[in-house]
């Protein structure tokens, strides 16, 4: 059984490297999740200084996503994405675990 990875759209890397740069801080985009949301779990991002040893790591054009044990399990084989449209911009995570999510694409229930 292989590992479930996570990738990383160069929309979303490009954001990332942008607020970094501003922030003088490396382009690690750390994705978590914590219970709580409409739906039961929401999606929780933060920069991150460097990988923790059991992180599972994912690189798209020299910006690195990184997503823990527990999370990983919830958000295995997602997509995170950044979408700019009238509403406003975010990043979007499309994860294919999820039964259920709201309207503001920020909580997801299982």
């Amino acid at each position: 059984m292989t590992a479930p990875t996570m990738t990383l759209t160069p929309s979303a890397a490009k954001r990332i490297a942008l607020i970094a740069e501003k922030q003088a801080r490396p382009p690690i985009l750390r994705l978590s999740v914590e219970g709580g949301g409409c739906s039961g779990f929401q999606y929780k991002f933060d920069l991150a200084e460097a990988p923790d040893g059991d992180d599972m790591v994912s690189e798209t054009d020299g910006v690195r996503l990184v997503v823990d044990p527990m999370s990983l399990e919830l958000v295995g084989g997602s997509v995170v994405d950044f979408v700019e449209s009238l509403g406003g911009a975010a990043f979007k995570v499309e994860n294919p675990n999820a039964a259920a999510g709201c309207g503001c694409g920020s909580s997801f229930g299982i």
